[in-house]
């Protein structure tokens, strides 16, 4: 049996075992983690490690592929890498030192009964400096780990280090809200700041040493001179609190806040701004820049890493915010949106053959009934028809304004309906004829258009979207328009994230956000509409919802991560699967026996259905 001083240096390479009711799994998990990640940063190769809370240190091609993981502990909640990455230290009440690459303990020392709250490693790596719940500062040599010496810097909990470019010395704050400067030879309180009125998480000093940034649960991060005494520029931009830190080599400067927020600042001494970067949606825990400053990676609370472009303001790797991972099936290929451009995996073996001429990024796709077509839309205000025999686009769908979402082929095939999100329109096209056969304005009253469906008599369309302005509690609506009419049949008060109906149009069931709870709802259709069920359950957003070929079951997938799959005729709950990821769509193969998921790591899972509910 292994020792736990053992465990902690076993070095785990494989993932986490695949459910024994998941057949196979098309795509990798990209740049996504187990747990919170708590720091990153960039090594001398252009590669990025990350470590969580569950105490694995991760190695990422900046593409967002895994290139290998290790198992480190899981006892410590407070971890910081070297400079260069080699190293990484932790704290509970010791102070440990890991190599970064192999995944192993180098050396670990007691502190006493005191926490580790902090770390800060000196720019040549050459220095540790640790922070305690006692307001003490350790200074190491990191070779061999080796106590310098240790001094009371705050009467209360240290929050934040860091050292001046030189090293000699180091800026401490603590929950006292106070700022000091030490010198590390002789320990002695060489400067004082203060200014904040509430915790300090970070601070960093520039690259050229001339100031430094403190970053405040005050919603600011203030710039400082050593010269002066109050600090030279408020960056108080920021809504919520300023969280953690970055410096580009150039001087810019990264800042996250509480509202899932980095802002860069192209020149924080005079508070001049470049742009706000949004994506997470978990507070931000981390930023690191690459070395040559042209990448900006960020990680936190939502377990995932993102990498950005910050002199465009855009994302160029990680999940994208704007849209959910959309699949379809298609004959023998499962289309993919995972990595906001079109893939295609041949079913049954993974490979990916999508090569079109032309492909844009892409938010969702849908699959004619036949299989010989799809359709895929994305932020621009087209959409595009493909043909998936010849790979060829043969029809493009120019919409007013983008992004388009949630497009969806009549049960014919010969119709397709999609949704424009920035002003409510939802256009009717039928395949190959370049103009519109109808346009429904505010086709889901007011609210966002969150989901479509057909009818299977190809006469009606159901539209659902959320008011998140509404005070009813009921939070959106749902309409079901008559396109032969041109006019709205009925409408439902329910705040709809999805939509399905059955095979002969008897129930209509929506994925729903009513009085503050996530639940299905069910109607009949064919006594008045209805509402046979309120089906509570998810925990989170309810993203798909799809009854089974035989309109014997309800399968919904959510943001909590879970399948639930129930019975149609008496709403009981028959099975619920727990997966590390959301689920942000179902789809069925043609007949019915097998269940794809796209998930929201990136990656997509088939699953034969009689298997799902029988295990």
């Amino acid at each position: 049996m292994n020792s736990p001083s053992n465990l902690l240096q076993l070095i785990v390479t494989e993932d986490r075992p695949t459910p024994s009711f998941v057949d196979r799994v098309y795509g990798e998990p990209l740049f996504h983690t187990e747990s919170e990640v708590y720091s990153l940063a960039f090594g001398d190769d252009n590669t990025l490690w990350t470590i969580e809370e569950a105490g694995l240190v991760r190695q990422w091609n900046l593409d967002g592929r895994l290139l290998q993981r290790h198992f480190l502990s899981d006892l410590e909640d407070c971890w910081t890498f070297s400079p260069d990455a080699t190293r990484l230290a932790s704290g509970t009440t010791d102070v440990a030192l890991w190599d970064v690459a192999k995944g192993r303990l180098k050396a670990r020392r007691q502190t006493g009964e005191a926490w580790v709250t902090c770390f800060a490693f000196s720019q040549d790596g050459h220095l540790l400096a640790s922070g305690d719940d006692e307001g003490v500062i350790r200074l190491w040599e990191v070779e061999g780990l080796k106590l310098i010496g240790q001094f009371p810097a705050h009467e209360i909990d240290v929050s934040s280090l860091a050292f001046t470019p030189d090293a000699s010395g180091i800026t401490s704050a603590g929950e006292d809200h106070m700022v000091r400067l030490w010198d590390v030879k002789t320990f002695a309180k060489k400067q004082e700041w203060h200014g904040h009125t509430d915790r300090i998480p970070a601070l960093l000093w520039s690259p050229n040493g001339e100031f430094f940034i403190t970053a405040g649960w005050d919603t600011t991060a203030r710039v400082w001179e050593p010269s002066r005494p109050e600090p030279l520029m408020l960056l108080n931009a920021h809504s919520d609190q300023v969280n953690a830190l970055a410096f580009a080599p150039d001087g810019s400067l990264a800042c996250a806040d509480s509202d899932f927020a980095i802002h860069i600042w192209s020149d924080p001494r005079r508070g001049k701004a470049r742009c706000i970067l949004r994506g997470h949606n978990d507070e931000i825990r981390s930023l690191a820049f690459s070395r040559d400053g042209k990448r900006l990676a960020s990680a936190g609370a939502d377990r995932v890493v993102h990498i950005w472009d910050t002199e465009a303001g855009k994302l160029v790797a990680g999940p994208n915010p704007a849209h959910r991972h959309s699949i379809a099936v298609a004959g023998d290929l499962l289309f993919s949106t995972s990595t906001s451009s079109l893939l295609a995996y041949q079913i049954g073996n993974s490979t990916t053959i999508w090569k079109p001429q032309e492909n844009p990024t892409v938010y969702s796709v849908a699959a004619s009934p036949d299989g010989k077509t799809i359709v895929s839309t994305g932020p621009t205000p087209i959409a595009q028809v493909w043909d998936v025999l010849t790979q060829k686009l043969i029809q493009k769908l120019e919409h007013t304004k983008g992004p388009i979402g949630s497009p969806v082929f009549s049960p014919n095939g010969k119709q397709i309906a999609t949704a424009s999100q920035s002003d409510g329109l939802v256009w009717i096209w039928e395949v190959g004829t370049p103009e519109a056969l109808l346009v429904i304005p505010e086709a889901a009253d007011a609210s966002t258009l969150e989901a479509m469906v057909y009818h299977p008599n190809g006469k009606y369309l159901a539209v659902g979207g959320i008011d998140f302005l509404g005070t009813s509690g009921t939070n959106g609506s749902l309409c079901i328009w008559d396109l032969e009419a041109k006019d709205k049949y009925l409408t439902l008060s329910a705040g709809v994230t999805s939509l399905a109906f059955d095979h002969v149009g008897v129930y209509l069931v929506a994925g729903a956000y009513q009085d503050n709870q996530h639940t299905l709802l069910v109607w009949n259709l064919e006594d008045g509409a209805e509402q046979v069920f309120n089906l509570p359950g998810h925990q989170d957003r309810i993203n798909a919802v799809i009854f089974s070929k035989d309109g014997s079951y309800i399968i919904s997938g959510s943001d909590d991560c879970t399948i639930r799959i129930w019975d149609v005729l008496s709403g009981r709950l028959q099975v619920v699967r727990q997966f590390d990821a959301a689920i942000q769509s179902l789809t069925f193969s043609a007949d019915g026996k097998t269940l794809f998921a796209g998930l929201g790591n990136t990656s997509a899972i088939q699953m034969e259905f009689k298997k799902l509910l029988e295990e």
